[in-house]
């Protein structure tokens, strides 16, 4: 069999399709020069919000931007704790210590990989015990899968606390016949290139059904503005999304339901090729993973990396090492074995090619070197 040389994310692919429609939007930008705050964020905004069957959606610069924007909406500060899974992106922890306050990890579900909601209320109590107060839970949908929104959200109830999505992986996947952007309080999303809408740069966007929390994170988006720009009513941050990424990304999003319906075509044919040889995702019952990543695990991980990597294949690690054992947390005193699953998918996982313009044969050509390496 030649070797061949796949790419683990094909833009240029998706770009050839699209490229005219992009130079065009891009054109227009040129031409009436509004470069900050441009018609196209209203459009883009607009656009994202129908997608997403939420009342409102707002652009930023960047994923990290969208779930520090949140935090802030909803006043986290020193002294609160904000419950999260370590197994994850740096960025979903992070700000939550940007703002002051303490991360509490969980561990996660052994078959999903996403937050386990069963340990949360310990985690609660662990707060509690710590002398903190527990405000939220941010939940990840991992790989694009969506996290137990319906034990999560009973939970914060019980307990008052306020869910915070990150769905920086998540979004264009489904919950129970919704899609991801109205569950929790607050939504959060990355447009980084790789994520499956992604623009030329760095990008995000946060979603809410809430009024208020929707007025604050306007204002906390551009220096905490009021009225006008010099009217500044509280402490903000630089966070405007450019206007020629919304011109690029209001071109991905007519594709994107296309693009997510591609990729369930592409995991379900993984998936049956390589049952049997890795552990591939599970995705419950009435859930649609978005699959920004297709994930498996196997014993022997490094190994099967350096064979498909001879064969032209490229393969990555998310995540190698939890974040409660990352020294950037090394002062909440976590220690290994205290997250026993997440650092035991940590060692085994990693993750295939995944594109919507991944052809059949390149696919049967990833899972036979897969199978290969594996036995």
């Amino acid at each position: 069999m030649t070797q061949r040389n796949i790419r683990f994310i094909d833009l240029p692919a998706q770009q050839q399709r699209i490229r005219a429609a992009i130079d065009k939007r891009i054109q227009k930008v040129l031409d009436h020069g509004q470069y900050i705050m441009g018609p196209e964020v209203a459009e883009l905004e607009k656009g994202l919000a129908e997608y997403a069957g939420t009342k409102h959606a707002l652009v930023c610069a960047s994923g990290t931007d969208a779930l520090l924007m949140a935090l802030m909406a909803y006043g986290v500060k020193a002294g609160d704790a904000v419950i999260t899974t370590a197994f994850t992106f740096i960025a979903t922890a992070e700000v939550i210590s940007l703002l002051g306050a303490t991360p509490v990890f969980v561990d996660i579900d052994p078959k999903t990989y996403n937050i386990d909601p069963k340990l949360v209320p310990a985690a609660i109590d662990k707060a509690e015990k710590m002398g903190l107060r527990p405000r939220g839970i941010i939940p990840v949908d991992l790989f694009g899968l969506p996290a137990d929104f319906d034990m999560l959200t009973a939970i914060a109830q019980q307990h008052q606390l306020f869910i915070l999505d990150d769905a920086c992986q998540g979004f264009g996947g489904m919950y129970i016949g919704k899609r991801i952007g109205g569950l929790g309080g607050i939504c959060a999303t990355s447009f980084f290139p790789a994520k499956p809408l992604g623009c030329y740069g760095d990008g995000g966007a946060v979603f809410t059904n809430n009024d208020r929390l929707a007025d604050i994170m306007a204002s906390i988006r551009i220096h905490g503005k009021g009225t006008d720009q010099y009217d500044n009513i509280r402490i903000g941050i630089n966070g405007r999304l450019d206007t020629i990424q919304c011109a690029i990304l209001l071109e991905k999003l007519a594709i994107f339901e296309e693009e997510i319906l591609k990729r369930q075509e592409i995991a379900a044919a993984y998936t049956e090729r390589l049952k049997g040889a890795v552990t591939t995702p599970h995705i419950p019952q009435g859930l649609r993973s978005a699959w920004a990543q297709y994930s498996v695990l196997h014993d022997r991980r490094d190994a099967i990396i350096a064979a498909l990597k001879a064969e032209g294949i490229p393969a990555m690690v998310y995540y190698p090492k939890p974040l409660h054992l990352q020294t950037a947390f090394a002062d909440l005193g976590y220690k290994q074995g205290d997250l026993p699953v997440c650092e035991s998918v940590s060692k085994k996982v990693f993750s295939l090619p995944m594109h919507p313009y991944l052809a059949k044969d390149d696919i049967d050509y990833i899972a036979s070197a897969v199978i290969r390496a594996a036995k």
